[in-house]
């Protein structure tokens, strides 16, 4: 219960300020960055399955770990650091491999996916000792 109440309190805070997010700068950012690169309608298959096996991660790496320890700093840390390292992965790899890819996308992006993932992390850890408690119990 307490694995599945981290997972759904996770993906709704993740997937709700991503939403918001991908909706504000597609049209004020990243269209005139990457325009040509952007499908008129996103791949949602694609994009579900992100969300599933990230958000996996994250609890995985982020929640359960602060669940752990009773420390929400574990949460928040664990979780920035996961997303620094994922969506740096993405950046800069598109950095040093396509055409037009900038310096300042790459910075935005890395700095969106760490704050994103170490709030969803914090997040998922908050709504889960406040529903069902730290790990310490049964």
């Amino acid at each position: 219960m307490k694995y599945l109440t981290a997972y759904v309190a996770t993906a709704v805070v993740f997937f709700g300020l991503d939403f918001i997010w991908l909706s504000t700068m597609t049209r004020t950012f990243y269209r005139s960055r990457i325009g040509s690169l952007l499908l008129e309608q996103p791949n949602f298959t694609a994009a579900g399955i992100f969300y599933l096996f990230y958000v996996a991660g994250i609890v995985y790496f982020g929640v359960w770990p602060a669940l752990s320890s009773g420390n929400w700093t574990t949460a928040l840390i664990n979780g920035a650091l996961l997303g620094m390292l994922a969506y740096g992965t993405y950046d800069m790899t598109n950095l040093s491999t396509l055409k037009g890819w900038s310096v300042s996308m790459t910075v935005v992006d890395i700095i969106w996916g760490t704050f994103l993932t170490g709030i969803a992390s914090l997040s998922g850890y908050l709504v889960t000792t406040a529903l069902v408690g730290k790990l310490s119990g049964p």
